[in-house]
């Protein structure tokens, strides 16, 4: 059986189910789904798509920090949008967090993210 290694900060939203916030595998880590959950208050963050999506990313940086590495080690990421009609706010915002750096993304619109909110992020990262 793979040696797991399971991630775990207060920077981020506690799960809210049997789940972890990370797992390391190997040199890869893979994150649970993000949604706009504060932390401190776990919950969900005032105002809309960008707002949401600025929250998702600090939750999914915290974790990665946890585990040693930034959003630079990022190889790919996959979105869940409750409106694809709301993409191209969403992607302003997560292009401002990556920058220059740019993973493999999938975007796909699903037809209900848990606590009905707009958009939910997992990466899966390189530890080296």
């Amino acid at each position: 059986m793979a040696d797991l290694r399971r991630i775990q900060t207060d920077s981020a939203p506690a799960a809210i189910g049997p789940y972890s916030q990370a797992i390391v595998v190997g040199n890869m880590l893979y994150t649970a789904g993000q949604i706009p959950l504060d932390p401190a208050s776990m919950t969900i963050v005032d105002g809309g798509i960008a707002e949401q999506t600025d929250r998702v990313m600090k939750n999914l940086t915290a974790i990665l920090e946890a585990a040693g590495v930034t959003l630079a080690a990022v190889v790919k990421t996959t979105v869940f949008l409750s409106d694809m009609n709301e993409f191209g706010a969403m992607n302003e915002i997560y292009g401002r967090w990556f920058g220059d750096h740019k993973p493999a993304r999938s975007t796909v619109e699903v037809s209900r993210l848990p606590k009905d909110v707009k958009v939910e992020i997992e990466v899966l990262a390189s530890l080296g």
